[in-house]
Parts: structure tokens; sequence; C-alpha cells
């Protein structure tokens, strides 16, 4: 038994190497998709556009009833994300009153150092707002949810640094809602969605057109699903672009001190006898 395992990761390593992952699909009940993202990778980064694109769709058919809370508006400017510019900060944040006892009247006009509101002041009338269902904040979203994976593929993900489970997720359960089929009873208030084969208490947030789209990209589900799930890793993993970097050289500083220690070793031990 013991010598199959090396087959395997042998194996696993190839299929690593050669397919895209895109063509690593898991099977499960529901045949899910992994897309081709543009910060996967070793040396993947994110795209600012589509990043852009992402925000607008957020802010559209998601901000209503989401929140992230970890999220400054300083953020949407910053290099490696969206990369607004600061006069586009000022004006957005401004469009939004935030809530501040040391002000009178006890509000006041959004400034870019201000979090992200939450649409909702508390979480009953959220829940009141979404017939009892609390929706997540989406801060981390993108780091909290994930594919499930099965044997031998999650080896394979090893190899070709496969850490993008939760926006292949989202962007799945957005492009899935569905009729229920038979024999699945779907409650008052209640969406059927086949990637998670359950009923869920939001409705499709995206149709065509739903977001009108600046210089050509198509303004179709699949694309908004992409874009707001790629915003989304974005918002839970900003420094994901300077972490793939300074893991690069970290292994190649690791890669020459063990050749510098192998060479030492050589030169002290060659005039010993063995």
């Amino acid at each position: 038994m013991t010598g199959k395992f090396p087959l395997i990761g042998a194996l696993a390593l190839v299929v690593g190497l050669f397919l895209p992952a895109s063509a690593l699909a898991y099977k499960h009940d529901f045949d899910a998709k992994r897309q081709d993202w543009s910060f996967a990778g070793v040396f993947g980064k994110y795209d600012p556009a589509q990043l852009q694109r992402g925000f607008q769709v957020f802010l559209q058919s998601c901000a209503a009833c989401h929140g992230a809370r970890l999220l400054a508006f300083r953020n949407l400017s910053q290099p490696g994300g969206p990369e607004f510019t600061e006069g586009q900060i000022k004006a957005l944040a401004a469009e939004y009153m935030i809530l501040d006892e040391e002000v009178e009247g006890g509000e006041r006009a959004g400034i870019p150092a201000d979090r992200w509101p939450s649409p909702f002041a508390n979480a009953l009338e959220a829940k009141q707002a979404n017939s009892g269902a609390l929706p997540p904040d989406f801060s981390v979203i993108a780091k909290a949810r994930a594919l499930p994976n099965t044997f031998p593929w999650w080896i394979v993900d090893y190899f070709t640094t496969y850490q993008e489970g939760g926006p292949d997720y989202i962007y799945n359960m957005l492009v899935n809602y569905a009729d229920a089929p038979d024999g699945v009873e779907v409650d008052a208030g209640q969406f059927y969605n086949a990637f998670t084969g359950t009923n869920l208490a939001m409705p499709p947030p995206l149709f065509d057109g739903v977001v009108e789209y600046e210089g050509g990209a198509p303004a179709t589900v699949d694309q908004y699903a992409r874009d707001v799930s790629a915003f989304l890793m974005w918002v839970a993993e900003p420094g994901l672009t300077d972490r793939k970097q300074l893991g690069f050289k970290v292994i190649l500083f690791l890669l020459l001190f063990a050749g510098l220690l192998y060479l030492v070793k050589r030169r002290i031990w060659r005039q010993v006898p063995h």
C-alpha cells in the first residue's frame, strides 16, 4: 500500500503543472466550475478595472442588504485595489451619513477614513427586512467560503497554489439560481439555488443589464458574478499581491541559503576521511 502514495503524488504533480485551474472542477452533487482569476497562481495580481466593475455591482446590487464593516472608503484608492482617485473617494464618502456622537445632531457626512456603513441599524432590523434571515457581512466572505474538494484533487491544489475557493464559491452561487427540481419544496420568501442545493432567503441579485458598465464589458449575469466575486476577494485580502511577492522572495532565499550550506559543508568536511 505504501508504494501507491508516491505514485499518486507524482501523478497529481503532473496534472497540476499542465492543467489550468478551470479544468480542475471538483465533483459532488453539483458540478461547480472554477474560474480563471487574474489573482490566481504564484504571480497573480488583481485587475483594477475588474475591481472597479465589481465595486459597482456591489454598490448597486449588494450594499442595500450587506455591509462591509472592515472596508474603509480610503481603501478603495490604495495601489493594487480598485485604485479610484482621492477625489472620487471623497465624493463617494460624502454621499453617506455616518453616526458620530461627538458632533452636533449625532451624524455627519462621511470622510475617506470612515468604514463602510451598515445598511441596517442593528441585527434585529436586518432580520426584519429580510424575512428573518441575517445578511452576512461581506468583509471576509471570500475567505469564509470555499469549494469542497475530494481526493486526489486537493493534492493537486498544493502544486497549483489554488486558494480561490471563496470567489469560486460566490460566483457559482450567483449564477445558479434555478427552478427547484421535482420533490423540493420552496417556502414563501425562499429561492432555490442549484449550486448550494438549498433554499436561500436571498433572491437572485443579478440580472442581465441590471448594472450599466462603462468601457464595453458585457452586461451579463456571468460578468457581474465574476467581477463582484473578484472585488469581494480583494476586500477580504487586499494584501494578497504583497504576500505572494514576499513568499516568492522567501522561497528564493531559502533555496540560495540551502545551496550555500551545502557548499560550506562540502568545504569543511572534504578533508575528513569518512
